[in-house]
């Protein structure tokens, strides 16, 4: 009776309180990845439907960054911000991250950017549906598939958008690792956010012509499979010699290559200021900010 009676004392607020650090982990995932969708996809939205009298190339790639940034901070503190497949792919590998986590933080990456498709058709259904006289088009100067997944230049060939995002997600995950390096110079607590959106911005004005610069594969399938359902057809899977799953694999081959150009080339020869003591980390960080400590 004593454990009902305490429960009962409970408020609302203290029942609905997670006590697994592992299920926080996870909806703080989901709800970032969400976000990043809603967001950034949106800008692309915003840009598509007005034909561009509302937005454009500069505002898909800062506003996408900035949608990056706000979802790194709503979540960072609780699991780290990954947003991306890749990112977790890239911290468990290089013992960052304990592997068992992956699996939880893929499914809500995955989950959480499929809701914030479906968040974004219904705020845009109107437009959408009056686009192009109801037709939902996958090509074409009324396309609108590609408001929620990429989809490559059509002089490019399959090696070439593989070599494109194995590249521009090596480049994401260096820099990662070295804004996360509290040996390097580093980023101020509390402004790693920001310097992730910049890097976004600079890969994305950089290495976005010929695929898009998705370098996630969440924020690419999750909206890919939404557009299938929603009305565009399974065709979205086949356009572009089957593109679909290059941004799928591909994130993540340069995701280990990028952290490990990162570790073989400046994280091991940083001197260690006492050689014969290493602190370990405490158990209070090895809860939060998974990016820049052994998880």
């Amino acid at each position: 009776m004593q454990p009902e009676k305490e429960w009962r004392k409970k408020s609302f607020k203290q029942r609905l309180v997670l006590k697994s650090s592992l299920a926080k982990e996870t909806l703080s995932e989901f709800l970032g990845t969400c976000i990043m969708i809603v967001l950034g996809c949106g800008c692309v939205a915003q840009a598509v439907l007005s034909r561009g009298h509302f937005g454009g190339f500069v505002t898909i790639n800062v506003g996408f960054a900035m949608a990056v940034v706000m979802a790194i901070y709503v979540t960072g503190g609780v699991s780290g911000g990954h947003i991306n497949p890749a990112v977790s792919f890239a911290m468990c590998l290089f013992g960052r991250m304990k592997w068992f986590k992956f699996p939880f933080y893929v499914g809500a990456q995955f989950l959480g950017a499929f809701v914030g498709s479906a968040i974004l058709f219904g705020i845009y259904y109107d437009g959408i549906m009056s686009f192009a006289d109801g037709k939902l088009l996958i090509v074409g100067e009324n396309a609108t598939a590609i408001i929620f997944a990429t989809y490559p230049a059509p002089y490019l060939s399959l090696a070439s958008a593989f070599a494109d995002q194995v590249m521009s997600t090596m480049f994401l995950l260096l820099v990662v690792f070295a804004i996360f390096d509290s040996r390097n110079w580093g980023v101020p607590k509390g402004l790693q956010p920001i310097a992730i959106g910049l890097l976004i911005i600079v890969l994305s004005s950089s290495l976005g012509l010929n695929c898009g610069c998705a370098m996630n594969p969440a924020r690419d399938l999750s909206p890919r499979l939404f557009t299938a359902l929603a009305g565009w057809g399974f065709d979205v899977f086949r356009v572009g010699n089957n593109f679909w799953w290059i941004p799928v694999v591909a994130p993540m081959v340069g995701a280990a290559i990028g952290g490990l150009i990162y570790v073989l080339l400046i994280e091991i020869h940083h001197p260690n200021p006492n050689p014969d003591f290493e602190a370990e980390p405490s158990e209070d960080k090895l809860e939060k900010h998974e990016l820049s400590v052994v998880m």
